[in-house]
């Protein structure tokens, strides 16, 4: 993992399983904690597309992980330090019970659900016994340097730290946050982000739109957006149907969206430009002092040499109808 890797385990986590390894999350977590020299055992019941020296693979189902005899799940939990779980939230949840006959006292019992409110609730009983739930805020391929991983401190512990610390020293950016701002946050951050671009295509595909043309003249913003439709259409659909669907706040989100379109429907429709520059005002109050920061990450987007090249490297269409309405003369921002 880059410029954090060390031959030296930490204090308390010697020894780790990863339940769900084989995932993209499980395998960055994998990686983080076998450099930092940590001995993994990935739990999963396929194996890995590839396993770095000295991790294990077991196949099998963390909900069952037996009763810790011989050389299976349960022995392979019963000494542990850290049991990190990278799986479905549904799993997650229903493995709890089973886990904390087996676990170790001292053991720190690890998530990375994108909801948390459940899994906070499943281990609330279990007092005495280390738990924190994070969240990489990004996907695997992007690298953590740099990028924030929500946490969630369900029972608090030495390990709980470390295990931080290990996501800090690879360059992850811990926000520390209690289970019900976590969840808000994700409606907000993740689920009306990405319904917002599913909305947009939804739409294009409705207008029956000509993505060629589109390129041929789309301006940064609309460039940008055709760019997050692709990311988002082209990823794994269980991730965001996870975003959309297991976070119990998205019906808001849903309702929220659905009146800011009909809103500006509205508005447009009374004519009155009074109302629309005042529209624009109160959407730029959410921004606060940020907004001018903002305004230059933006800038700074627009401008990159990726957006400019994929725009200028698109296939033009075979042609365009010449059109008499130049409506560029007026010398003001088409973005």
């Amino acid at each position: 993992m880059g410029d954090a890797e060390t031959a030296t385990p930490p204090g308390g986590i010697r020894r780790a399983v990863v339940a769900g390894g084989s995932g993209a999350i499980g395998r960055m977590f994998t990686e983080l904690l076998v450099g930092s020299g940590v001995s993994v055992c990935v739990v999963d019941p396929q194996p890995p597309a590839s396993t770095q020296p000295g991790v294990r693979w077991i196949a099998g189902d963390i909900r069952a992980p037996g009763e810790g005899e011989g050389d299976g799940v349960g022995a392979e939990l019963a000494r542990v330090d850290l049991l990190l779980l990278a799986v479905p939230e549904p799993v997650a949840v229903a493995a709890v019970p089973a886990l904390m006959d087996v676990l170790p006292a001292r053991a720190l019992l690890a998530d990375t659900l994108s909801v948390k409110g459940r899994m906070a609730t499943a281990v609330r009983g279990y007092h005495g016994r280390q738990a924190v739930s994070v969240n990489p805020m990004f996907a695997p391929a992007l690298g953590m340097r740099g990028r924030p991983v929500a946490a969630v401190t369900l029972h608090d512990g030495p390990l709980v730290d470390e295990l931080l610390a290990l996501v800090e020293a690879h360059g992850g950016r811990v926000v520390r946050m209690d289970a019900a701002r976590h969840d808000r946050l994700a409606a907000a951050s993740q689920a009306l982000t990405h319904a917002t671009v599913l909305a947009f295509g939804h739409a294009l595909r409705t207008l029956d739109a000509d993505v060629d043309q589109l390129i041929a003249v789309a301006p940064p913003p609309h460039a940008t957006l055709l760019a997050l439709l692709a990311r988002i259409s082209s990823g794994v659909p269980e991730v965001y149907w996870d975003v959309q669907s297991g976070n119990p706040l998205t019906a808001d989100v849903h309702e929220a969206l659905a009146r800011g379109v009909e809103h500006l429907r509205n508005v447009v429709g009374s004519g009155d430009a009074a109302a629309f520059e005042g529209l624009l005002s109160d959407v730029a109050g959410v921004l606060g002092d940020r907004s001018r920061s903002l305004e230059d990450i933006c800038a700074q987007m627009f401008a990159s040499a990726s957006l400019v090249s994929a725009e200028q490297s698109a296939s033009p269409p075979k042609s365009l109808a010449p059109s008499s309405d130049r409506r560029e003369g007026n010398g003001k921002s088409r973005e």
